[in-house]
């Protein structure tokens, strides 16, 4: 079968010929037709600092996916030929303290499809019926194949109680504007959302945002009186892994806030902790998509009118793949999704 190959330790990713992944008993085979380029794969094609300390080649790429069910193992029971799914690209031991407590995406074995293992950019993937997840049919493939990144969007963003809430969102990157169209459908008062992608800061505006700002044309804090907030914001959700706008969000937040945090800041980011503690902020770190609550919770946000179709700017077969990476170096995107 055909798949996207990292086969060298050089910038690149390039198409061959692999062999076709065998299904085992308790495994579904699936034919995709749908695949998501997600900030991790950019991180693979560059062959970064992050992707030369985590991979090992070769490797076929990719998490994020839709497609339809090819082959079923003998012990397979919710699931036929045929049948729509996306999956969870997150493998668990199942047998850890956090697996058998019903808390997989903490697991401490997690293995990541098309990270540790081969991924999801081929004609074929098998993974355990377990991760696979039906799809409802009023759901656009196009739009299931980013299933991974709206479960991102929407485990940070229902981490806190959002009603009535005033929300600070750093990072208006796909994860960033769909979180946006989130807490405008679970009733924020005010959703400011900073980036310095004007682009990407549009869309996020068409989602829904109160206000977008750009930090190096205009200050945060000058929203306040405009907006009627007065004394800060209640939830922050730091999407940007950018040390200056995180430590911003910090003496922005009111006393007694609460900040998800899902960016991967650097090692030598300095927080002044001070103000957290004389604050009393609540910080917690997000991780994945709790499996598998939040696949129903983003399932049924859709199919009750959250629409994140917006967040979906370009469409590349797959023989353009080439051309796919580009768009998303450029930066000028939201999601860009490979037709198979």
């Amino acid at each position: 079968m055909k798949a996207l190959v990292k086969h060298s330790p050089k910038a690149g990713i390039w198409m061959e010929e692999v062999p076709n992944p065998k299904c085992g008993p308790a495994d579904v085979k699936i034919q995709i037709t749908h695949t998501a380029i997600c900030g991790t794969d950019k991180h693979i094609f560059d062959w970064d600092e992050w992707a030369q300390k985590n991979l090992k080649l070769p490797l076929v790429v990719g998490h994020e996916f839709c497609g339809v069910v090819k082959e079923i193992g003998s012990q397979v029971t919710h699931y036929k030929e045929g049948d729509r799914v996306s999956g969870e690209g997150h493998l668990t031991c199942g047998n850890c303290r956090n697996c058998r407590a019903g808390k997989k995406h903490l697991c401490p074995e997690t293995i990541g499809i098309g990270v540790h293992c081969n991924g999801a950019f081929a004609e074929y993937l098998v993974i355990p019926e377990s991760n696979v997840w039906p799809l409802h049919n009023e759901i656009p493939s196009e739009i299931a194949s980013f299933f991974d990144p709206l479960g991102n969007a929407v485990h940070t963003a229902l981490t806190f109680n959002l009603t009535g809430e005033d929300v600070l969102i750093c990072g208006a990157g796909p994860i960033g504007m769909m979180a946006t169209a989130i807490c405008k459908f679970s009733g924020a008062r005010n959703i400011v959302i900073s980036d310095v992608n004007d682009y990407r800061l549009n869309i996020a505006k068409d989602l829904g945002a109160t206000r977008t700002i750009n930090p190096r044309k205009k200050n945060i804090k000058d929203l306040f009186s405009e907006l009627n907030i007065s004394q800060g914001f209640d939830v922050g959700l730091e999407m940007s892994g950018n040390s200056e706008a995180f430590n911003e969000m910090i003496s922005l937040m009111y006393n007694g806030g609460s900040i998800a945090l899902l960016g991967l800041l650097p090692e030598s980011t300095k927080v002044n902790w001070n103000e957290i503690i004389f604050k009393g902020l609540n910080l917690k770190g997000i991780y994945g998509r709790e499996m598998y609550d939040t696949w129903y919770k983003m399932t049924q946000m859709i199919r009750s009118g959250l629409s994140i179709s917006k967040v979906l700017t370009h469409r590349f077969k797959i023989d353009d793949f080439e051309k796919a990476f580009e768009v998303i170096k450029d930066g000028n995107c939201g999601k860009v999704v490979l037709e198979w």
